[in-house]
């Protein structure tokens, strides 16, 4: 069985200067290009969102990022716009190793449903095709790097080992977002109590 490195949501809307800027989030680049090196398999999302989509604020008169709704029984924190479908927010970093990219999943396509997490939506209603893609080159184990440790990379890992997967969050490959001060400590201890390995 193969190993393979899981790049997430390395896009400019998250960078310093994008829509939805992870506070020194280009400073990971250099370590996960590094990492990309070492793999064979490397597969990685990118938020891909209508313009329409459920999660930004300014599609909900009234609202503003941060608040939250309710979508269909599910809780939706809303964001500024970002990653819209094909403009320059959405593209990956421009010194991200995008060559070595074996296989790219988009999420949040839906404009109803969110998708913090490279392998299915916030309601599970419908899967990315990630573990039918990793199944097929038959991985075991997998390795998880980028943007944002507290919301898709943390979601993305409690899916990997929720599938079986044995599963590892490179924690100095990977920036939180932080909305509250130890958000990012708290997903850690949360993926820790999910079987995650963290390094």
């Amino acid at each position: 069985m193969k190993k393979a490195l899981i790049v997430v949501d390395i896009q400019n809307d998250f960078l310093p200067g994008g829509r939805l800027a992870v506070p020194d989030g280009d400073k990971i680049i250099p370590k996960v290009n590094d990492l990309i090196k070492k793999f064979d398999l490397v597969i990685a999302t990118q938020d891909w969102h209508p313009a329409n989509h459920i999660s930004f604020a300014e599609n909900h008169k009234g609202k503003k990022p941060g608040d939250k709704i309710t979508v269909e029984g599910v809780e939706q924190i809303l964001w500024p716009l970002h990653c819209v479908q094909n403009t320059f927010g959405a593209e990956f970093a421009k010194d991200l190793l995008k060559d070595k990219f074996t296989a790219v999943i988009r999420k949040g396509t839906d404009p109803m449903i969110d998708s913090y997490s490279g392998f299915f939506d916030n309601a599970r209603k419908k899967d990315t095709g990630l573990d039918n893609l990793l199944k097929s080159l038959n991985v075991s184990e997998v390795y998880i790097v980028g943007l944002a440790t507290d919301y898709c990379v943390k979601f993305t890992a409690l899916d990997a080992v929720s599938l079986g997967y044995k599963t590892h969050v490179i924690r100095e490959a990977c920036m939180g977002v932080n909305l509250k001060p130890n958000d990012t400590e708290n997903a850690l201890n949360e993926l820790k109590k999910a079987g995650v390995i963290i390094e």
